[in-house]
């Protein structure tokens, strides 16, 4: 319990909510001279507050997360430093939660949410460009206006090929600006959960990056210039910048929360809090690592999960042998195979309900919630 009561002047985030005057300070903080950047907000956008649904779901997520001391640490430096915290271990320990719990603590608002596949580029996380709809669409426009000149139309979609290896690569063809025939590009833009979260704010968004480790081998050499930038070019805006140099676009948290964009460039102003989780199924490269903070989560002891159920279902574990069984149960068969710390939570919450509560169905009901993740039984 001693962990628990453990502050330092220093820190920024202590993973127990109520975190108003220490997110002030985050805010007023001086940034490394490395890490100081200069983007100017939109003053007619303002991102989602400590309201919603999409803040309720934030806030329910992160409020029961559990960290120790030498999470607290490293969470914090990866704050001062305004680097991306790239967060390791084992399935179920609590990485992606980390995320949610860091903008509960401050009351930064819903985290932005951008998973991770084998099939997943840079352009996926920066903004989406739907070239086929605005082809259509113009198509459909030139049926309606007769004598309007096809080669305006809208640009040509980049092949898979091109998209594959140049993620920000431009389409093969584009009008010189748009025109009756060519709808307004803004409403086939929409930035990505990483373009979103480089907006130019006075207040840092946190951004998941979850399981990194399923990338492309190109994804995680592809962010390095977008994390020290603090910032991206739009090349569909940027070449549209002479005659309209200045586009609303809507944004990953809602498409009708536009934004503006000048000459097609993002540049951030705060930079984000960015939490990327990796489940060590892949090395990283140096260039890679080495702008990242690093923080590897152990699985919790019994002290940790007294504390996480106590925090998540109000139970002390200590107030009934049920539970101790329960606790020492999931630990036990931890060293057979890995188990998530949320399959102990469903294990004391069905107790609750009395489900499962027959001494000889405890076998069963052991097999049924707390099923290994890896190992021969998995």
């Amino acid at each position: 319990m001693e962990a628990e009561a453990v502050v330092k002047d220093w820190w920024l985030y202590h993973g127990t909510g109520e975190g108003a005057d220490r997110r002030a300070r985050l805010e007023a903080g001086f940034p490394p001279p490395w890490r100081d950047f200069t983007g100017v907000p939109d003053p007619g956008y303002a991102p989602p507050g400590c309201a919603g649904a999409a803040w309720e779901r934030t806030w329910r997520r992160g409020e029961g997360y559990v960290p120790d001391e030498p999470e607290k640490d490293v969470v914090n430096t990866a704050l001062h430093l305004r680097r991306p915290l790239l967060v390791t271990g084992k399935p179920g320990v609590g990485k992606s939660t980390l995320a949610y719990s860091i903008a509960a603590d401050l009351n930064l608002g819903p985290v932005l949410h951008w998973p991770i596949t084998s099939r997943t580029v840079l352009r996926d996380g920066l903004y989406l460009y739907d070239a086929i709809g605005r082809l259509q669409e113009a198509g459909l426009e030139q049926l309606r206006t007769p004598g309007a000149h096809p080669a305006a139309a809208a640009p040509v979609a980049a092949s898979p090929a091109e998209s594959a290896t140049s993620p920000l690569a431009e389409p093969a063809a584009a009008p010189p600006h748009d025109t009756p025939s060519a709808p307004s590009i803004s409403r086939y833009l929409r930035l990505g959960p990483l373009g979103t979260a480089l907006l130019p704010q006075d207040r840092p968004r946190v951004l998941l990056v979850d399981e990194i480790d399923k990338s492309d081998i190109d994804l995680p050499g592809d962010l390095l210039t977008v994390f020290e930038d603090g910032g991206f070019l739009i090349p569909e805006l940027a070449r549209l910048a002479q005659e309209d140099p200045t586009v609303a676009i809507g944004t990953d948290d809602d498409p009708d929360a536009v934004v503006r964009i000048t000459q097609g460039r993002v540049q951030c102003r705060y930079f984000p809090i960015v939490v990327l989780t990796s489940n060590g199924e892949r090395d990283f490269p140096p260039a890679f690592l080495r702008r990242c903070v690093r923080l590897h989560l152990e699985p919790p002891g019994p002290d940790k999960l007294a504390r996480i159920v106590r925090r998540r279902l109000g139970v002390d574990i200590d107030s009934g042998e049920e539970y101790q069984d329960l606790v020492q149960a999931f630990l036990d068969r931890g060293e057979d195979g890995d188990l998530a710390t949320d399959q102990l939570l469903n294990a004391i919450q069905l107790r609750l309900t009395g489900a499962w509560s027959a001494p000889a169905d405890r076998e069963r009901f052991l097999a049924t919630v707390m099923q290994h993740l890896t190992g021969p039984t998995a």
